[in-house]
């Protein structure tokens, strides 16, 4: 009788696995890396649990208080609010500025540099970005390159007053006025005024500015002179008249006003001299308070109304590059076959990537925006870094709350409760993005 071919069953204690690995092998490999995550995850995760259900001494059952405390706290309802904010913006606007990075740059020959420019601020830990934008973001354009660009621009379209400092100085005609200064006299026709000013700086003076002369009297107009009356040195020049070394107040505005109304205006020459017509006879001479405005000084960028979107743009500077380098390697595997075949058919290049290449990438685009929305939720160091002190309560986030509870203000039960909150806010999407890719390798 021929022996039969099958091979007999193993032992039960002695099964192997479908590699051919004993069951026991394979468990006594992988213990080590058991340990380190029951270790490293598991046990942090089930402490934070059994913490957050304790006072801050850890001796008194405390129930849901710390989780209430999450909805009626009003620095962590902050926190909750600027994190929904995050979460809705901060994905979204990286992932588009990824999509059209990679789209546009998928045809052009210097696409490749472009994108490794992009792509280099991912290189870059958070704390130094943090550093790089709390300077970009400074108050002062001569400090802060965004307010920098900023000033440039405004002061394009709106001149900033060479004069901020201004004002009347020993024996005056002036009184002050709405801001501006006045004569307290009236002035006629022939006559000339004299308007001295002090409190610039030779060296902020406007470029123009030439030395100040004493204007010539006209019979039919009223002439005058305005200017820096100050000569360094002690009793150095004569008060009231033009020295040699003072400058004219160049382009400064002089108005004539009869009861409140401007009946005539002219601005100074660069030595500080002016001309009214004879319509402003019986009138006082008016500086107004635009002479005197103070230099434009941007954007509070860091203040209370816009220290989240600020944050929010260092987060973008960084990120944008990773978005686009995982879009592009989903463009590349887009078939060009369709998106020809939809420009033979009549599709401008919008229509192409609107409803042609959009659709195909949408798998891309959801792995992508699921990411970066896990990451936002955690988002801490910009947070920390960027917003000053004075505004660190409005930028609040959970991640920066649950660290302030628990190392600053000695409240580890309502830090443990923040902590398994965002675990419970971190889940849904991590299920989400698992479900999704398990359902794109079915096909």
């Amino acid at each position: 009788m021929a022996a039969s071919s099958t091979t007999a069953p193993a032992p039960p204690g002695r099964r192997r696995s479908v590699t051919g690995t004993r069951r026991g092998v394979a468990v006594l490999f992988l213990l080590p890396a058991l340990v380190l995550l029951g270790a490293l995850v598991v046990y942090p995760i089930g402490y934070s649990l059994i913490r957050s259900f304790y006072n801050a001494n850890g001796d008194g059952f405390a129930g849901f208080d710390n989780y209430k405390a999450i909805f009626t706290d009003d620095s962590i309802r902050t926190a909750l609010k600027n994190n929904v904010i995050w979460v809705v913006f901060a994905p979204t606007v990286s992932t588009a500025l990824g999509l059209i990075f990679a789209v546009l740059t998928e045809r052009v020959r210097w696409g490749t540099a472009f994108k490794l420019v992009v792509f280099m601020p991912m290189a870059i830990s958070m704390l130094a970005a943090g550093i790089i934008f709390r300077l970009v973001y400074d108050q002062d354009p001569d400090k802060g390159v965004a307010n920098a660009v900023w000033v440039g621009i405004h002061d394009t379209f709106a001149q900033s007053s060479a004069f901020p400092n201004a004002h009347p100085g020993r024996e005056s005609p002036l009184k002050p006025d709405q801001g501006g200064f006045i004569t307290t006299a009236t002035v006629h026709t022939g006559q000339t005024v004299a308007l001295p000013l002090v409190g610039v700086a030779p060296d902020q003076m406007p470029d123009g500015a030439k030395k100040a002369v004493a204007a010539e009297a006209d019979p039919a107009k009223i002439t005058g002179t305005t200017w820096q009356d100050f000569t360094r040195g002690k009793g150095v020049g004569k008060l009231g008249a033009p020295d040699p070394s003072e400058l004219g107040y160049d382009g400064m505005r002089i108005e004539a006003v009869k009861n409140g109304t401007v009946v005539a205006s002219t601005k100074a020459a660069a030595d500080g001299t002016f001309t009214l017509p004879a319509g402003a006879d019986g009138a006082q001479l008016r500086l107004p308070a635009s002479n005197f405005k103070q230099p434009y000084n941007g954007v509070d960028w860091l203040g209370p109304s816009l220290v989240t979107p600020a944050i929010i743009g260092s987060y973008v500077w960084m990120w944008a590059g990773f978005a686009m380098v995982l879009i592009a390697a989903g463009l590349a595997g887009v078939p060009r076959e369709l998106l020809e075949a939809a420009r033979v058919d009549g599709a401008t290049e919008w229509q192409v990537f609107r409803k042609v290449t959009v659709p195909l990438l949408a798998p891309v685009l959801a792995v992508v925006t699921v990411t970066l929305m896990i990451n936002v939720l955690k988002v801490f160091d910009l947070v920390y870094i960027i917003a000053p002190g004075s505004s660190q309560d409005d930028a609040n986030v959970l991640a920066l709350e649950l660290y302030r509870k628990g190392f600053s203000e000695g409240q580890p039960g309502i830090a443990s409760a923040i902590a398994v909150f965002l675990l419970l806010l971190v889940i849904p999407v991590m299920w989400f993005n698992v479900r999704r890719l398990r359902r794109e390798e079915r096909r």
